[in-house]
């Protein structure tokens, strides 16, 4: 019975992913025994155990880009989670421990690697964080979504995996004729999908609100527009929200049909949304956040827009032109065609398979 630590979270786009792998384990091994370590007040704590699998968490955070009583604790907090790291591995007797990115995936892999225990990284951004850096020099293997990592990781340990998608959206059978009705669109007239993640995007909603003559200038585009949980009170009921050929939500219920039934889709950049959108084969315009570590964002959005697989527009520069991009591509059938070809090159099929096998394949290494 293999035995699994999986450590990580912070987002959606390291949860679900993860969530992925152990799925992944246990179809091929269903004795696995997986355990998830996460990070204390984070989405992981709520996410996994719904998924079925139990986590425990450490008191873990990262650092702020200003000096604050956060950054004081910093410290503090980090010996607490080595400590408490180190107690979970000894009660666990893990074969092997994955980091999947996040707060809590460097103390317990740099305790585990201490231990001799086989490490896995799955590093999802074409520019890595600073703790999978750290890490990559300890861990047996890392697995990789983009080419050319070499610069950041030990060549020989790397494998290009392509990032875990959620099976719903990866063998999407949704069509635009079943995606526009259940939105309230017309399937013959063009639509816009915009979106910042299940929290929402700040900037992009403020952009949003900003260009609300444009949109009334174009009846004939509709619009889906996912505000977001923490911006629905500000944005939910704003002038845009209430033009008749624009549906704002909090959150999209079934993103499969949104991303089946769109013509042109803006979001941020994050690994994931990118991995999605690989599958879904959609021309995007992407709008990195500003706000993550390394500006990881700017460079996944550059890596595509240099194969022509993406339109990258900077954060700073969402107001002025998102709605003028949106309208240009969707006014352009072989642009689109040109960067729905493109993104969908760079689809990897069974990505989680691929990262469970060598994760079995570490832990029999450790038996």
């Amino acid at each position: 019975m293999p035995k699994i630590i999986i450590s990580g979270g912070g987002t959606g786009g390291h949860i679900f992913p993860a969530i992925a792998i152990a799925d992944a384990i246990k179809a091929k091994a269903p004795d696995a025994d997986i355990l998830f370590v996460g990070a204390k007040g984070k989405m992981e704590m709520e996410k996994v155990p719904k998924a079925g699998y139990p986590i425990e968490g450490l008191w873990i955070s990262g650092l702020q880009r200003k000096l604050t009583l956060r950054n004081a604790l910093f410290p503090v907090k980090l010996l607490s989670s080595l400590w408490r790291a180190g107690q979970i591995l000894r009660r666990f007797q893990p074969d092997v421990a994955v980091g999947v990115g996040g707060y809590a995936s460097g103390p317990l892999l740099y305790r585990a690697a201490g231990r001799g225990i086989p490490t896995l990284l799955q590093e999802q951004n074409s520019f890595p964080g600073i703790t999978n850096k750290l890490l990559g020099g300890k861990a047996d293997r890392i697995c990789v979504a983009y080419e050319r990592m070499q610069r950041f990781f030990p060549e020989e340990k790397l494998l290009l995996t392509g990032n875990p998608v959620r099976k719903q959206l990866q063998q999407s059978k949704a069509s635009r004729a079943e995606g526009a009705p259940h939105f309230g669109f017309d399937p013959e007239r063009p639509i816009l999908f915009v979106f910042g993640g299940s929290l929402g995007a700040r900037s992009i909603n403020e952009a949003m609100a900003a260009n609300v003559g444009l949109l009334r200038e174009r009846p004939d585009v509709q619009v889906l527009w996912q505000v977001g949980k923490l911006y629905e009170a500000t944005y939910g009921q704003c002038e845009t929200a209430q033009l008749p050929n624009l549906q704002a939500r909090a959150f999209i219920d079934r993103m499969d049909l949104a991303y089946a039934m769109a013509d042109v889709i803006i979001a941020r950049s994050g690994a994931l949304t990118i991995s999605e959108l690989q599958f879904a084969g959609k021309p995007a315009i992407f709008i990195p956040s500003p706000n993550v570590a390394e500006d990881h964002q700017t460079k996944n959005a550059k890596a595509l827009a240099d194969k022509g697989a993406a339109i990258l527009l900077p954060d700073a520069e969402a107001k002025a032109g998102i709605m003028a991009q949106a309208l240009a591509l969707l006014a352009d059938e072989p642009k689109r065609h040109a960067l729905s070809e493109n993104i969908r090159k760079g689809a990897m099929a069974n990505a989680a398979d691929r990262i469970a096998d060598e994760v079995l394949a570490l832990a029999k290494r450790k038996k």
